[in-house]
């Protein structure tokens, strides 16, 4: 399937409603008891396509006066993979809804945390596509 498609579903405005921003409050308040407690907002953006494997970012942006580098943010792929407010299996399922019929996606798995700043890490979430 042609980037272009994947581009023109997975759009900021549909990506915000699969994983809208307040998440990030709700993981925070689960993890500290405390929402204001969090180093970082969580926002679920389309990276590529390349061959059969869709690659969206859960990108993790500093907040105000907090340290995203300070925040163990290495050890985050494990601990995102299985928490219930994150949800990347209910994430992948949404997505899947929102591509439609013609697409479906497998097995999904989360990458390395890359720092793309310092004030921006990135955890690409890769996904078979099995059927375009």
């Amino acid at each position: 399937m042609a980037d272009d498609t994947f581009k023109a579903l997975l759009t900021p405005e549909n990506l915000a409603k699969i994983f809208p921003r307040e998440r990030s409050n709700d993981f925070f308040d689960a993890l500290f008891g405390d929402a204001s407690e969090g180093a970082y907002d969580i926002e679920l953006a389309y990276r590529d396509v390349k061959g059969d494997t869709l690659t969206m970012d859960l990108r993790l942006h500093e907040r105000p006066n907090r340290c995203l580098a300070c925040n163990l943010t290495q050890g985050l792929p494990q601990v995102f993979s299985r928490h219930p407010v994150i949800n990347i299996k209910g994430v992948v399922s949404e997505l899947q809804s929102l591509l439609g019929d013609n697409i479906s996606l497998g097995e999904w798995s989360l990458g390395y945390t890359e720092q793309q700043k310092r004030s921006l890490h990135v955890i690409p979430l890769k996904i078979k596509v099995v059927k375009a």
